[in-house]
């Protein structure tokens, strides 16, 4: 079973990336973000019969599963797309190497992947039924006493249990006993443990991995005693390792704990890692990083547990539960029952999430078994390639194998002295205590309303009656330098992190995003932490080289991606003036002053245009109090002149024009084929006609272009908003080893026109049932805070302020015909269409050097250089397409829309 929760205290909380460009697909209820098709089992009561129909088909997966045979072939081609897809992940290649470690025999050593290797051609040379085995598989593992289910519906209980009962009581029992792996433990108590691997990665980093195989811990739950010891661990205030770290200048980051992932947390034994982000200089002294860790996990072993600490932690987990947000039901519903595997009745809903008896004893006998003497050390750098003689069979990863070096080995085994900089942290301050409902100190509206406006900054202010939790969100739009200031604030801002106080920074196109979100009770201290490090920004020169070191690994890594890479190539094309990825990377390879950074901040800092939005259990005279704050810490200027928060976006000619660029990174087969229709500056009912095409287009791309084709495994269509200029685009992720991108392309076209069929046979029942599938998704309430601020922020943001601009696209909906929509697609793609494909060429056998002979696929390495490579194209779209072959000289020649919101 897979979970996807870390522990806390394991440095979780901001992303340190630079912000992504800000044009993605759109959600029927969120302008500005795609979300993947989901299903869902929450029903309204007048869908009762449908989803009982569902219940039936679906319950007939487990009771007679078709299996058949030509089906199995085209899944198995999925399964090798997505381990394909998961070839380039260093987190993947590090467990799969990880796993190999094990016991011969041992489960954990399985490849637990399958390719088409592994499912096809290797049964077909052994003479092995793959679709016989596949059905004894159900027989002897889909067995009803193993199964736990969980329905969630507006219906009675009596209803489900009705249902559940008349629907999957047909499932079969085998009579078995469940199997159980109980017996085999220890299955990394080996020599190939206990040792030093360097590893060559994938992406740009220098990490160290310290591991330890301890025994299971699942029964130890209400302790959760690696959650106890990876929330010291993992802590980023004082006297913590990674603050000594990275006041050392040696690490960037660091987590900690058990990510209970079956992998990770099963009846065979539990996992502890370390796993710490290094510096250039913290890769040369990795040994000093690992002994910094064995210095505190000795202190921790000395002082023992401390039940204030363990409270601490328990009252934070107490509060985020009882005051937590509702999520998605999907996500809800998997995780319940996945529970329903591992804890008794009465801890169903709280197993996982609350910490229930401080057992000190239980603690300290998981805590003693983290020593040096059984811990395994994994260095993922650049710098091991050429050094690492061995490959690991499934995903290829280099590695090598050593001991660990003596003098560090004999020193472990001595009673070492510990670190005096290395201590436990501190009572938290930002644990809210208070939890009372404001009340209002104005009239109440629906959408938020603007309480100041003055030269400086604006404010946009709406109280919570509707969750009424005690929580708030405040965003404010900022331009500076993220990276550094976040590194100044992960330790004083730590302890409210822990504490639920979440806050983000991110480097937006126009401007710095704060947001903060939390228990109001002491938001506004963390708030002013914020805005206290912004007015007093520094830097000193060895933090100056450790940033822009790592901000260098960041984009090279964003880039060696190819959807990132395909996305950055595309907004090149369309957004004029932008920067791309690319041109980001050089400009930092080229070399950046400390003084140039702090010259340019505080010229930053003294001309600004603040804008905010507060939303939640916060009185207007207290949201007013944080925007009066920034101005009076900052004291700025106004700006001389309003800047937009957009680009302009070129016009597209006509014709199908083509850029096609190869992937950065050599050891990658995965390319990416995006097809994009340009519309143009066009009003909300248009916007949302383009969003009921996309919802009658998915189904059939899906089937066509994945289930039927076997094209890839990521295949999808989907809005595009390119600061306000909208057009639609279908994108495939394919593997340069199946396929040629070209012949992707074509058949992207080929569905495309078979779609325009499809619509026009389309029933006026059919047209209807999509058109209110989308005013039921758009009508749906907010399940949360959240969301409703996301949408609202969204608007300002972008400086559009159509806060009810869900209920205008609902009105926009009622008014359309099938004949609409028919037209609306055929004059995206009549004689005049402004039509972009971008293709971002993986390495592999379909796709040509430039010499004529196949690309290679089994290096490591990337394109140092990071340049886009243009490749020509070949016969098949050469008479059909105009070939873009430098970027820059396309984009000069063409016109430039206006600037366009889509507000009317």
């Amino acid at each position: 079973s897979e979970r996807g929760n870390i522990s806390r205290g394991s440095g979780r909380g901001r992303s340190r990336l630079p912000a992504e460009e800000p044009d993605v697909g759109l959600d029927p209820r969120t302008p500005g973000s795609r979300s993947e098709p989901k299903a869902d089992i929450s029903v309204n009561r007048n869908r009762s019969a449908s989803v009982c129909l569902l219940f039936c088909r679906w319950a007939q997966f487990f009771i007679h599963p078709l299996m058949i045979r030509d089906a199995i072939d085209r899944e198995v081609e999925a399964v090798d797309s997505e381990y394909q897809l998961a070839r380039p992940s260093d987190a993947n290649r590090k467990e799969m190497l990880f796993g190999s470690l094990a016991r011969p025999g041992h489960p954990m050593g399985k490849f637990f992947w399958g390719n088409a290797e592994t499912l096809k051609h290797e049964p077909k040379r052994n003479n092995i039924d793959t679709h016989a085995r596949l059905r004894e598989f159900w027989m002897r593992y889909y067995s009803a006493h193993y199964m736990t289910l969980v329905v969630q519906s507006k219906e009675t209980l009596d209803t489900l249990e009705k249902w559940v009962t008349e629907i999957f009581s047909q499932i079969p029992n085998n009579g078995l006993p469940k199997p159980n792996f109980g017996h085999l433990t220890d299955p990394f108590d080996t020599p190939a443990f206990n040792k030093l691997y360097r590893v060559v990665p994938i992406r740009k980093i220098h990490a160290l991995t310290i591991t330890w195989a301890l025994p299971p811990q699942q029964q130890h739950y209400r302790v959760k005693p690696l959650h106890y010891i990876s929330w010291l661990v993992g802590h980023e205030g004082k006297g913590s390792i990674l603050s000594y770290l990275r006041k050392k200048c040696w690490a960037l980051a660091l987590f900690g704990g058990n990510g209970e992932t079956g992998f990770e947390q099963n009846s065979t034994y539990s996992v502890f890692s370390i796993s710490i982000t290094l510096t250039d200089e913290g890769y040369e002294h990795f040994y000093e990083v690992a002994h910094t860790v064995f210095q505190y996990l000795k202190m921790l072993q000395k002082l023992g547990p401390e039940k204030r600490i363990f409270e601490e932690i328990q009252k934070i987990e107490d509060n985020e539960f009882h005051y937590q947000e509702q999520t998605d039901p999907v996500e809800y519903v998997e995780n319940m029952c996945e529970n329903m595997q591992l804890y008794p009745l009465q801890d169903f809903l709280t197993g996982d999430q609350l910490l229930f008896e401080y057992k000190p004893e239980v603690i300290a006998e998981a805590l003693n078994q983290l020593v040096p003497q059984k811990a395994n050390l994994v260095l993922l750098s650049g710098a091991n390639e050429g050094k690492c003689d061995l490959k690991e069979k499934w995903f290829g990863t280099q590695y090598s194998m050593e001991d660990v070096e003596n003098s560090w080995a004999e020193l472990w085994k001595t009673n070492f002295e510990l670190n005096p900089d290395l201590h436990l942290p501190a009572e938290n301050k930002y644990i809210a205590t208070d939890f009372m409902l404001k009340a209002f100190d104005c009239p109440e509206t629906e959408y938020p309303v603007k309480i100041v406006n003055t030269p400086q900054g604006c404010l946009w202010y709406k109280k919570d009656n509707k969750f009424k939790i005690p929580k708030g969100k405040i965003v404010v739009l900022f331009d500076i330098f993220v990276n550094i200031l976040t590194h100044n604030l992960a330790e004083p801002a730590y302890e409210a992190d822990v504490a639920q106080l979440e806050y983000k920074l991110v480097a937006g196109e126009h401007g710095l995003i704060i947001r903060v979100k939390g228990f109001n009770h002491k938001l506004p201290l963390l708030f002013q932490l914020i805005i206290d490090y912004l007015a007093e920004f520094s830097s000193t020169p060895a933090v100056f080289t450790m940033i822009t070191e790592q901000l260098k690994k960041t984009y090279f890594n964003i880039l060696i991606k190819p959807e990132t890479l395909a996305k950055d190539v595309r907004l090149l094309i369309l957004e004029y003036a932008r920067w791309s990825m690319i041109d980001k990377y050089r400009a930092l390879m080229d070399g950046l002053s400390l003084e140039s950074l702090l010259s340019f901040v505080k010229e930053f800092k003294s001309q600004l245009f603040v804008e905010g939005l507060v939303q939640g259990n916060v009185t207007s005279t207290e949201s007013m109090d944080f925007l009066k704050y920034v101005v009076d810490k900052l004291n700025f200027m106004p700006l001389e002149q309003e800047m937009p928060v957009q680009f302009q976006v070129v016009e597209l000619p006509s014709g199908h024009h083509l850029c096609k660029v190869r992937a950065l990174n050599k050891g990658d087969a995965n390319s990416e084929v995006t097809v994009y229709y340009q519309s143009g500056a066009r009003s909300l009912k248009e916007y949302t006609l383009m969003e009921l095409l996309v919802m009658h287009m998915e189904e059939p791309c899906f089937d066509f272009l994945r289930t039927k084709q076997t094209l890839g495994y990521h295949v999808y269509p989907t809005c595009r908003n390119t600061s306000g200029i909208l057009g639609f685009s279908v994108t495939v992720g394919t593997q340069a080893t199946k396929y040629n991108s070209e012949v992707v392309d074509k058949k992207i076209e080929e569905f495309l026109s078979s779609f325009e069929e499809k619509i026009e046979n389309l029933t006026e029942e059919a047209f209807n049932t999509q058109v209110t599938a989308l005013i039921k998704l758009k009508e749906c309430e907010d399940t949360h805070l959240g969301e409703e601020v996301d949408r609202n922020w969204n608007e300002v943001v972008t400086q559009q302020y159509l806060f009810d601009r869900l209920a205008h696209e609902i009105e926009a909906l009622k008014s359309f015909s099938k004949s609409d929509l028919v037209n609306w697609f055929k004059a995206h793609r009549g004689p005049g269409s402004k039509m972009l494909s971008v293709h971002v060429i993986g390495f592999g056998k379909y796709e040509l050097e430039e010499d004529g002979s196949p690309s290679g696929e089994d290096s490591n390495s990337s394109c140092e250089a990071m340049q886009l490579t243009y490749l020509p194209s070949s016969p098949l779209l050469v008479d059909s397409t105009i070939p873009i072959t430098d970027i820059r000289a396309f984009t000069s020649t063409l016109n430039l829309l206006p600037y366009h919101k889509i507000v009317k």
